[in-house]
C-alpha cells in the first residue's frame, strides 16, 4: 500500500519566478564562456581568415567539449559560408559561428506542453548522480508557478535517502508524495509505487505526475530491464503514458552525456532531455554534441540547470544560450 506525504503549510504561495533568467543563464555559463567565449574573442579579433584560424578554432571548440562530429560540422559550415558570402575577417567569422551554433541548437528548443493529457505523466531517468530528484523538485516549482497541480511518485526504491529527499521537495513545494508505506524502500517495487501515484492523481484531478526512478548505468542490463518494466506498467494506466520520458544529464560528464542519450533512448524512447549543473562546468558545449548526434531526429532539450536555486531550472532557449557563451 502506498503512503501519502503532504506539506503541513497549507496553500502557501509558490515563490515568484525570477525575471532575470537571462542573467542567470549568463552567470551560470561563466566557466564555459571563459573557456570558449574568451578564447574565441582572442582568436577572432580583427584578423584575416586563413587556414591557421580554422585550426585554432578547432582546438577551442574541442576544449569546450563540443565534440569531434559537431566541431567538424561547424567548421565545414563556416568554410562554406566564408566562400559563399566572401567573408574576409574574423569579426565576420565570429558572427557566422554564432549563427551556425544557433542553427544547430534551435531544433532542441522545444518547450514541454503538459496540457495534452490529465494527468500528464512524466517519467525521469538517468545515471546515478545526474540530479534526477533535485530536478523533480525544481520542475515541481516550475509547474506550480504555472498554477499546475503536481503529484510526486517516489519510484527510486533503491537509494536509501531518495524517499526522504523527495519528501523534502514535496514539503518545499506544498505537494503530495506517494511512496512505499514502510521505510524499507529497498524492498519496494518502483513500478507499483508509480502505478499507485498515477491512480491517486486521477482520483484527485491532478495535472502532472512526476515519477522518480533509481539511477542506473546503461551497461547494467538488469537495471535497464527493470526500468523498461516500469515504463510498461505506466503505459497500462493511461493512453500514451508515460507522456514524457525525460533523461537527466549532468553537464560535467561532457561527451559521456552524448553516449548516455543514445543508450537510454535505445532502451526507453526518450522524448526530452534535462541538462543539469551547467554552472559547475566548462563543458557547456556538450549541448552542440548532443544536437549534432541527433540532427536528423532531434530529442528536445526541455530544461537546463544553471544554478543551485529552486528557480535555476528553466526551458532551454537556443539564442539565449549561444548569446551567453560570447562576450
Amino acid at each position: 500500500m502506498p503512503s501519502f506525504f503532504k506539506s503541513k503549510h497549507g496553500s502557501a504561495p509558490v515563490e515568484t519566478l525570477t525575471t532575470s533568467w537571462s542573467a542567470n543563464v549568463r552567470r551560470g555559463l561563466t566557466r564555459t564562456r571563459e573557456n570558449l567565449g574568451k578564447q574565441l574573442s582572442n582568436i577572432l579579433g580583427s584578423r584575416k581568415i586563413d587556414e591557421a584560424i580554422y585550426e585554432e578554432l578547432e582546438t577551442v571548440l574541442l576544449s569546450a567539449d563540443i565534440g569531434i562530429d559537431a566541431t567538424t560540422w561547424l567548421l565545414d559550415k563556416l568554410r562554406k559560408q566564408v566562400k559563399r558570402d566572401s567573408l574576409i575577417n574574423t569579426i565576420q567569422l565570429k558572427e557566422a559561428l554564432k549563427e551556425a551554433l544557433i542553427a544547430l541548437l534551435i531544433p532542441l528548443a522545444c518547450p514541454l506542453d503538459t496540457s495534452t493529457e490529465k494527468p500528464f505523466i512524466i517519467m525521469l531517468t538517468g545515471v546515478n548522480g545526474a540530479g534526477k530528484t533535485t530536478s523533480i523538485g525544481k520542475l515541481t516549482h516550475y509547474f506550480r508557478s504555472q498554477e499546475k497541480s503536481v503529484l510526486l511518485a517516489a519510484g527510486d526504491t533503491f537509494r536509501a535517502a531518495a524517499r526522504e529527499q523527495l519528501m523534502m521537495w514535496g514539503e518545499r513545494n506544498n505537494v503530495s508524495v506517494v511512496s512505499q508505506e514502510n521505510n524499507d524502500q529497498q524492498k519496494g517495487d518502483p513500478a507499483a509505487v508509480i502505478f499507485d501515484a498515477i491512480n491517486a492523481a486521477k482520483a484527485r484531478n491532478i495535472d502532472i505526475v512526476l515519477a522518480d526512478t533509481a539511477g542506473r548505468l546503461a551497461t547494467q542490463l538488469h537495471l535497464m530491464e527493470e526500468i523498461k518494466k516500469v515504463k510498461r506498467v505506466i503505459a497500462k494506466t493511461s493512453s500514451g503514458a508515460p507522456h514524457e520520458v525525460l533523461l537527466v544529464l549532468d553537464a560535467n560528464t561532457g561527451q559521456n552525456a552524448v553516449s548516455q542519450v543514445k543508450a537510454f533512448d535505445d532502451a526507453l524512447g526518450v522524448t526530452g532531455l534535462i541538462l543539469t549543473k551547467l554552472d559547475g562546468t566548462a563543458k557547456g558545449g556538450v549541448i552542440a554534441g548532443i544536437a549534432r548526434q541527433r540532427q536528423q531526429n532531434p530529442i528536445p532539450l526541455r530544461f537546463i540547470g544553471v544554478g543551485e536555486g529552486i528557480e535555476d531550472l528553466r526551458p532551454f532557449d537556443a539564442m539565449e544560450f549561444v548569446g551567453a557563451l560570447f562576450d
